[in-house]
């Protein structure tokens, strides 16, 4: 049986389906033989900034790179008041008695490690954390590592109080090997560094994924396409976007032509174009729309060109006709997500929050 992830205080844990097979390009991280990635979040006026050529001059706006579904922010929260509220807001006699089994070297118990990640509200809790989880992977080594995913559990803590340093010195520990199983706590973590700015220490725990062998899937290529936009590596977010899943076909189409021009491929670009036009589609089925603003900066890279500019009128034209072009801007479609079937519940108290990049800001940004 496959690994399960708990939350303290919910129901019955949800199986995980497995993730998407990792592969080995993308300077030496990304997989060669990916499938699946994600939409890629990009930040604001990225039109203007494909235009420009330059990727990282403008202010960023708000990214909500994962989905509450994926971080799960809230039910770590709710549980964490369900379980002070056991404790009558006193953790003080529970912490007393962890720091004499340590003292004495005694058997750390799951539901008692459990219980102490979801009691912790300082810096200086989860460093009492720390050497508690050291404790019990020592005791408890590879036998556990089908039963309980505490990686997840410490990330989201360190999510909450804004603890990225000592998150990133456990996920790289050597000696901690097994305990970072999963895929959501190296997410989580790329997730806290991308949002204050640490992009290549994001990019540092993306190789430390890919070196102790965890799954790539969708929710990695979107961190990875993330994390090379904002480091400049245009080849690397080229190949990024190459790999979106077709499936995708507004985000990938509008993608596609922007990186097309980007590149200087012009003749590309008009095919791509073109071919979004000839797809036979029934008429129930929505055709695959561009922006009026990819259009735009696709024109004003052409008027240099008449061949080009002729050629971009002609097609403008009959996508116009055909009813393919939108005022939808790239950063209308990229925060368009669908709606989860789970409905959004408040954040149980602002306060509680050291790092406000969980705010619900927008309910469609947070959801998959």
């Amino acid at each position: 049986m496959a690994p399960r992830e708990e939350t303290v205080g919910r129901g019955p844990a949800r199986q995980r389906s497995a993730p998407a097979r990792p592969g080995h390009k993308m300077a030496a991280v990304l997989s060669r033989s990916a499938r699946r990635v994600a939409r890629a979040a990009v930040r604001r006026s990225v039109v203007r900034l494909f235009a420009l050529g330059c990727w990282g001059c403008a202010s960023a706006g708000k990214w909500y790179l994962l989905t509450e579904d994926n971080i799960k922010l809230q039910e770590f929260q709710q549980a964490k008041a369900a379980i002070r509220n056991e404790f009558h807001g006193n953790k003080d006699p529970y912490f007393k008695n962890i720091k004499e089994k340590l003292k004495d070297n005694r058997i750390i118990l799951k539901n008692e490690l459990k219980i102490l990640l979801h009691l912790c509200q300082t810096s200086s809790d989860v460093d009492l954390a720390k050497k508690v989880i050291y404790r019990y992977h020592e005791q408890s080594g590879i036998t556990d590592l089908r039963g309980f995913k505490f990686g997840p559990l410490f990330m989201r803590l360190c999510f909450e109080l804004d603890l990225e340093t000592p998150a990133v010195e456990l996920i790289k520990d050597q000696n901690l090997r097994g305990f970072f199983s999963d895929s959501t706590s190296f997410h989580i973590l790329m997730t806290m560094l991308f949002k204050k700015g640490r992009y290549k220490s994001a990019l540092e725990v993306l190789a430390e994924m890919k070196k102790q062998g965890i799954p790539f899937n969708k929710e990695t290529y979107l961190l990875a396409f993330a994390i090379c936009y904002k480091l400049d590596d245009i080849a690397q977010a080229q190949f990024c976007c190459s790999q979106i899943r077709k499936t995708e076909n507004r985000l990938y189409s509008n993608l596609k032509v922007l990186v097309q021009l980007r590149s200087g491929l012009l003749e590309e670009v008009i095919k791509t174009l073109e071919a979004a036009m000839d797809v036979d589609t029934p008429p129930f089925v929505k055709k695959i729309e561009f922006s009026e603003q990819v259009l735009a900066t696709a024109r004003e890279k052409m008027e240099k060109n008449p061949d080009f500019s002729d050629k971009l009128r002609d097609v403008y034209a009959k996508l116009r006709a055909s009813g393919q072009i939108t005022t939808c801007t790239l950063e209308d479609m990229l925060f368009q997500i669908p709606s989860s079937k789970k409905i959004p519940t408040k954040l149980l108290n602002k306060k509680q929050l050291g790092y406000q990049a969980a705010k619900l800001l927008r309910s469609n940004l947070l959801l998959e």
